[in-house]
Order: structure tokens, then sequence, then C-alpha cells
């Protein structure tokens, strides 16, 4: 049986940006894909945002990852074409007991080592945004968009081009230790790791409890948007956030205009049973315009049409709320496996990062 370097499950924004990575080093680095092409997951249904790192406790895998995944995002995305803009954003106080928390969000940005940070007033958020109500806002000079579909295809082309093996429609069905390696058998064929990277998203609980019974349970959490009609997209210039819901679940329904003009309205949060359920029971448009108006108090029903959905793995069950750090260890019995597990938001900036991140834990096992 062929007997390769690395084997990195699963073909997302994450799982090609440390396949790219690891072609860097090694040689022999192939990536299994259950579906037909990568990033057709949670790595394309999402708002396209390059976050700044502004929200995550300090010292966090998501902080620490978030900050440097900015810069090496705009970096990634300039050199290889990939159509971004650094635009800033608002994340906004609509009512005045909430400019403490405000302030207090800012504070926290800081400590992660943002920098330009600005605390507006309620003229100068209009002098941004003229139909917004806000009685003051943070203005965060760092975040952009990117066309996330495209920065996957990006990341999984140079991995590519690096040497590194893109399989497709290729389900990983098992894991077997053996000596030095680890056997993985898709419905591609089997091949023999010395080290296997498991980047299933969604499915990366599933995937780790191939090796047994682990410890980590992912639990869909669905994501719907809206859209402004053409006719209203005036309505909103940029970026707008409100403050985070304090549950962790989500960061509140916001204001997107995207690289292609669009506005969306989204994305709400609400768990689910099947991982792969994007579409049943979705929320009514009026229910957009209860989450969006007191940010856009002109918002009407007849501004808006349904758009798409995306699913988040999230790490805290329902009913305990909560901040959760993102998983990236080894496997406890089987080191050969580095196991990358609640990779949420915000995984599409961190993504390069999180790829240096793991080669080092590569080259602990393969060096």
């Amino acid at each position: 049986m062929e007997r390769v370097s690395v084997v990195v499950i699963g073909g997302g924004v994450v799982g090609c940006a440390v396949a790219a990575e690891a072609a860097l080093r090694w040689r022999d680095v192939f990536v299994l894909e259950a579906l037909p092409r990568p990033g057709l997951g949670a790595s394309s249904r999402n708002s396209g945002v390059i976050h700044s790192g502004i929200y995550y406790p300090p010292g966090s895998l998501k902080a620490r990852l978030c900050v440097e995944g900015n810069r090496l995002t705009y970096a990634f995305a300039a050199q290889h074409n990939v159509p971004h803009r650094r635009t800033g954003k608002l994340i906004v106080a609509t009512q005045p007991e909430e400019i403490g928390e405000l302030e207090r969000l800012a504070e926290n940005g800081r400590q992660n080592g943002l920098e330009g940070l600005e605390l507006l007033d309620a003229a100068a958020v209009r002098q941004h945004e003229p139909h917004i109500a806000a009685c003051a806002a943070i203005r965060v000079p760092s975040t952009g968009l990117v066309a996330s579909e495209e920065l996957v295809r990006a990341y999984a082309r140079v991995a590519v081009e690096r040497g590194a093996e893109l399989v497709t429609g290729a389900r990983v069905e098992a894991l077997e230790p053996v000596a030095g390696a680890v056997r993985v058998r898709s419905t591609a064929g089997e091949v023999e790791a010395r080290a296997v990277v498991n980047a299933a998203g969604l499915f990366a609980d599933e995937v780790a409890a191939l090796l047994g019974p682990r410890p980590w349970r992912i639990y869909p959490v669905r994501g719907e948007y809206c859209e402004l009609v053409r006719e209203r997209s005036d309505l909103v210039r940029g970026l707008v956030y409100p403050l985070p819901r304090h549950d962790g679940l989500s960061l509140g329904v916001h204001l997107t205009r995207t690289l292609w003009g669009a506005v969306l309205v989204g994305p709400t949060a609400r768990y689910v049973a099947d991982k792969n359920d994007y579409e049943r029971d979705r929320e009514p448009v009026e229910a957009f315009v209860r989450y969006a108006r007191p940010l856009l108090p002109e918002l009407r029903v007849e501004d808006l049409r349904p758009a798409y959905t995306g699913l988040r793995a999230k790490l805290a069950p329902p009913g305990q709320p909560g901040f959760r750090d993102f998983v990236i260890e080894a496997d406890p019995q089987v080191p050969q496996v580095i196991h990358l597990i609640g990779i949420e938001s915000p995984g599409l900036t961190a993504a390069p990062a999180i790829a240096r991140h793991v080669a080092a834990r590569l080259a602990d096992v393969l060096d």
C-alpha cells in the first residue's frame, strides 16, 4: 500500500490552506474531499468577511490566529488575484446604555493587537452610514471582504501547484493506526499516511470518532440570509454590525455590502439537527425585518428577498451558551492525527494562520 507523508481530510478553506502550506515542506501531500469540488460547504456559505479579531478573548486561538490570518489573507488574496477589499466596518450601539459595552469591546480589540480603532459618535456614524440608527460605533479599519469561493479555489490551486494531490468524491470511511502511520480508507481508495490532518469542518467530530470514542461533538447552527432588492441597496454603504450576542452563538444579524454591490442581511443563528439541513423551515422575511430594524429603521418587508444559507460547526450545545475556542490538537491516542474541531468563524480569515500552526505540528510528527 502506498505510504505518503500527509493526508488532509477536508477540502474547505482550512484544509486547502493547510495542504498549500504543507506542500512547501513535504512532497507527498493528499487532500481528500467528500464533495465534487473544494469549498462547497461552510467555506463558501458565509458573509465573505475578513475579520479583525476584535471579538475574541485575548490569548485564545481565535484571537491570535484571526489577527495573524487577517494580515496573511490580504497578502494571499493580493498575490493570487482573489477579489478582495479592505473596507473597514462599524460595530454599532443603538441604545445609550450599550456605549459602555462598545468601549469594552474596543479595549478587547486593543489587547488583541488591533490598531486604528475609532470610537464614533452619532454624527460621525451618519457621515459613514446615513441610514443607520446609532448612538455610537467602533470603526474597525482592518476588516474587509474577500470572494470566499475564489479564495478556496486559490488555496487549492496553490496546493496543487506545489505538488499536492487533490482528490474529490473521497469520503473518508475508516482510520486505522498501523506501525508508524494511519491507514485512511475512503470512497476513492486506501492510503497510509505518516500524518493525518482532520479538517472535515462540520463532520470533523465524526472523522475523529473513526478512531474510537472522542470527547468532541459538533452542533450545526444554520445561518440564513436575505438580500436587499437592488432599488434599496443604497441604504447600506459598507459593513454594519450590532454588538455581538451575549450567548456567543453569533455576531448578530448584520448588514454586508458585498464585493458585487448587493447588500446582505444576516445571518441568523439557529440550531438544527441535520448537518445537511440548509433549507427546511426557513425563517420568513418578516423576521429579518425585526432583526435588522434596530440598525436600519427604514427597512420594510418589501425591501428584502431570501438569499442563501450556511451552517456553522459549533462546539457549544443548545442551552449551554458561551465562548468555545478552536480545537487544534493531536489525537489523545494516535498522535499522528491532528484534529481541527469547531473551526467556525473566524475560520475563513484565520485559515492561513491555522495552516502555519498545523504545519509546525506536522513537523513534530514527520521530522
